[in-house]
């Protein structure tokens, strides 16, 4: 089945292409644009009408001519969790599910959407075997509305899915026996991703992103959000050239963040103490291309910090020099691209 993968962000807007062959992933197509200024949460009319002719456009530019799609939806809109349950049979589980999304999902559930992934089983012969279950709940009123506007744009949705499962899937690092934490910072959200012999074991997100630094580096210099997005891409936390000001108003949304992922860690580490520990943390999006910002994961929270780049992980052949600089900005859409191959 040919689909392409549409990475919908507060900001931007990707679209990528894959073919898969015997020599692996072949870049077919790859285009970024600019998200209209109410983007995809307007429940105006006008603003889906401008949505829906934005992604056209897109399309159009991409030289995509497939009308299937596989889209994620914001972290800051859904609730993910990966929750231990006892091994059950399939038919056992749909029935369960609804009571666990009671226990898991602070929204009333009639106006959610529900969906669950089993991700790993112990064998029934275990002592008190158990399951690992992704738990996802949507609001119906989003899925609706994705729906509607990628239909004015003339598509066909093939596959929703949350931003972190695109992410762990253009990002699972090849040794499977590891543990890695991905922290995928988005423009409004940061995820959490702790991967486990390449399976989810734990997701969170954090309600601080690309913008909140936008804002702050704003607020310190008195500059627009586009000259603080310049700033903060040039000089990131490692440049010294303006008297290190950039980072010092960087600093407290960092610290939020740092803080965040050494929870994550000791959360993990108490409960898997009899197994290994977190060897590496994976920064990814967009702002994970600050300077400096892999050496501050390392110093704050001890653990070796690489940034994560799908077109190398995957790997993807023909992919333009310039794109290569930018990947972990796609690890949403490559993810996404890739969801028919697994």
């Amino acid at each position: 089945m040919n689909t392409f993968g549409l990475d919908i962000g507060a900001t931007s807007m990707k679209i990528v292409s894959l073919i898969k062959d015997k020599r692996g992933f072949s870049l077919q197509s790859c285009l970024t644009t600019v998200t209209p200024a109410k983007g995809i949460m307007s429940e105006s009319p006008f603003d889906q009408q401008e949505m829906a002719q934005a992604i056209q456009r897109l399309i159009v530019d991409a030289r995509i001519s497939t009308k299937l799609v596989n889209v994620a939806l914001p972290e800051n809109q859904v609730f993910t969790k990966v929750i231990d349950m006892p091994v059950l049979s399939d038919k056992e589980l749909s029935s369960a599910i609804y009571w666990e999304a009671e226990q898991h999902i602070p929204a009333p559930l009639p106006t959610m959407t529900i969906d669950y992934k089993i991700l790993q089983k112990d064998e029934k012969n275990q002592v008190d075997p158990k399951m690992q279950v992704l738990l996802v709940g949507a609001p119906t009123s989003l899925i609706r509305r994705y729906q509607s506007i990628l239909e004015m744009a003339g598509l066909s949705i093939n596959i929703v899915e949350t931003e972190v499962l695109s992410v762990v899937r253009s990002l699972s690092p090849v040794n499977r026996s590891e543990v890695f934490l991905i922290v995928s910072i988005g423009a409004l959200s940061t995820s959490l991703a702790i991967l486990k012999n390449n399976i989810l074991v734990f997701s969170y997100t954090i309600p601080l992103g690309g913008l909140a630094m936008d804002r702050s580096i704003a607020s310190n210099f008195g500059f627009t959000p586009s000259q603080a997005e310049e700033y903060k891409k040039v000089y990131g936390i490692a440049d010294q050239s303006l008297g290190g000001k950039i980072s010092q108003a960087l600093e407290p949304i960092l610290a939020s963040m740092a803080t965040e992922v050494k929870k994550a860690i000791t959360y993990y580490t108490e409960k898997n103490k009899n197994d290994n520990q977190i060897s590496q943390i994976i920064l990814t999006g967009g702002s994970s291309l600050l300077p400096g910002l892999d050496i501050f994961f390392v110093k704050t929270c001890g653990i070796e910090t690489v940034i994560g780049n799908p077109w190398k992980n995957v790997p993807v052949l023909n992919v333009p020099d310039t794109l290569m600089e930018q990947g972990p900005r796609f690890g949403v859409s490559v993810g996404l691209a890739m969801r028919e191959n697994e």
